[in-house]
């Protein structure tokens, strides 16, 4: 819509002043003051076609000024260039106004027009422009009818595909993380099974190895999880990055693992982001302590966007990124506008 919205307005403003330009000069001699006046209604009316083209919306004031232009050139055909101006200018308004207005608006204007159109030159002389524009006319709004179907149909089938990537990607996230509680269970449980079956083990310790297995596998606090360091597997994400990565340093303290590792992989996801859409060759790294925890904040100087304007179906920044923190505890922030770079912010634990 937004599309033919702009292009329309832009055709029939352009095409209608090159007509009146035409118009004139085959104007006889006692006409042409007429004529000069027409053909500067047809340039203001182009200019506001144009610029309602730019901005992707027509307005009232183009849909008032493009039934007046025909209205002029109709009306003052007998005195200007009869059998060839009028037509051609009812022909490309009322095929353009079907891409741009409503039946509601275009339907009345275009007959009005060629009720007009008889009257001024009578039926018989009329009868072909008005077959002419009829059939046009019908024909144009029978394209932008079809079109707008076609692409409705485009974007359910869309829709419905990225319903089933949605679909499979939650399928392979549910299998991988049953592998990872089935390891974790061969790491806990079945571990102090197997020390209770094979060695005599005192009550006491055979409870307190229960009560740690326990707090893994149902993640209470991150109780018991392993400790790791973040900047190794940090200096390793960004060495693998085909991009210039400078990191700034801060000392931080070990992190749970699951913080650990979803923090690694929001930075990979935003240097492979910086790689794929910011037209740069390099990207910075900040690392600092923020309490217990860590922020890691990654930026580049490359054409940036508007985090606003990114539709809901790109799961890039909600899940790559601002669910994957979430899910760890963490957050991530996006600051970024068009021509300004990207910082992406990172921080774990929440607050």
């Amino acid at each position: 819509m937004r599309a033919l919205g702009q292009l329309a307005g832009p055709i029939r403003g352009t095409v209608l002043v090159v007509l009146s330009a035409f118009g004139v000069l085959s104007t006889p001699a006692a006409a042409l003051p007429l004529a000069f006046a027409l053909l500067a209604l047809a340039v203001v009316a182009g200019a506001v076609d144009c610029y309602h083209g730019m901005t992707g919306r027509a307005g009232p004031l183009a849909y008032v000024l493009t039934c007046v232009r025909a209205v002029a050139i109709c009306v003052t055909q007998p005195w200007t260039v009869p059998g060839l101006w009028a037509p051609n200018v009812l022909t490309i308004t009322g095929i353009t106004m079907q891409w741009q207005w409503r039946p509601r608006l275009t339907v009345p204007a275009v007959a009005g027009l060629l009720v007009l159109e008889t009257v001024v030159v009578g039926f018989d002389d009329a009868a072909s422009t008005l077959a002419r524009v009829v059939v046009e006319t019908t024909l144009a709004r029978l394209a932008f009818v079809l079109l707008l179907r076609a692409t409705r149909w485009i974007e359910q089938v869309r829709e419905r595909q990225v319903a089933l990537q949605r679909a499979e990607t939650l399928a392979l996230e549910r299998r991988r993380r049953d592998r990872e509680y089935l390891a974790l269970l061969h790491d806990t449980a079945s571990a102090t099974f197997l020390m209770v079956a094979v060695h005599e083990a005192e009550p006491a310790a055979v409870a307190e190895y229960a009560r740690r297995d326990l707090a893994v596998l149902t993640g209470e606090n991150g109780a018991h999880e392993g400790l790791v360091d973040l900047e190794p597997s940090l200096r390793g994400i960004a060495a693998q990055s085909p991009l210039a990565v400078e990191i700034s340093w801060a000392p931080v303290p070990l992190l749970p693992a699951s913080a650990a590792l979803a923090l690694v992989r929001a930075v990979r996801e935003a240097l492979l982001n910086v790689e794929r859409h910011a037209g740069v060759d390099s990207a910075e790294i900040t690392v600092e302590s923020k309490g217990d925890g860590a922020v890691v904040t990654v930026t580049d100087r490359g054409a940036g966007f508007d985090p606003g304007a990114v539709s809901p179906r790109r799961r890039g920044i909600r899940g790559s990124l601002v669910e994957r923190m979430e899910s760890a505890g963490g957050t991530a922030t996006v600051t970024s506008r068009p021509g300004a770079g990207t910082v992406v912010r990172l921080g774990w634990p929440r607050g």
